[in-house]
């Protein structure tokens, strides 16, 4: 059985939209983007090469897919373009149809959620969703997640959309691991308590 995990900047007020780019997501007049970037540094940056090294398959919503479609492939001089343009990339999507533009992506059925339910069901690497809130909060709401990574970023920025939204059903998480940036952001790894 397949591991899903979650890797994502957060900010202290629970904001993840648009952490790389001032234009990557502009939805309900955001105009704070890009905030991540200055906080990256040594750490974080080995941080997330240990775990780009561990092999796993993508998870994205349409969004993220797009925008990292449009990126990535193009990045020849970063050392994470290799593997995600050989990684397995699973699309939740009801307006993109397949071929998809970027090698090594596949849809998943029209129920995302049970599409990810059948995946970890499987054999094969772990799922690893990056960004695409849409589609991670009804994973959340299934309780499909086995593992949060965030990247906690201290910041409030006072509006943009979070990951973690009402209604979602209450769980209890262990701290199974912390890392601190020379720049004030917490790596912080939770698993729910009973996992």
């Amino acid at each position: 059985m397949r591991k899903l995990a979650v890797l994502n900047n957060l900010t202290l007020d629970g904001v993840m939209q648009a952490p790389g780019r001032p234009d990557e997501d502009t939805r309900g007049g955001f105009t704070r983007g890009g905030w991540a970037m200055r906080y990256n540094d040594e750490v974080m940056s080995g941080f997330l090469a240990r775990g780009m090294g561990v092999g796993a398959e993508l998870v994205l919503g349409r969004r993220t897919f797009e925008d990292f479609a449009s990126y990535w492939p193009r990045q020849g001089d970063n050392p994470f373009t290799m593997v995600l343009n050989n990684m397995t990339k699973h699309v939740a999507s009801r307006t993109l149809a397949e071929p998809l533009p970027w090698a090594n992506s596949v849809l998943l059925p029209p129920d995302a959620a049970a599409g990810v339910a059948e995946l970890k069901g499987q054999d094969g690497p772990d799922l690893l969703v990056m960004g695409s809130g849409n589609l991670l909060r009804s994973l959340i709401a299934e309780g499909l997640v086995d593992e949060y990574t965030l990247l906690i970023h201290p910041l409030i920025l006072g509006n943009g959309g979070g990951l973690f939204d009402r209604g979602l059903p209450a769980t209890d998480l262990e701290l199974v691991e912390t890392l601190d940036t020379t720049t004030g952001v917490i790596i912080a790894v939770y698993r729910p308590a009973n996992w």
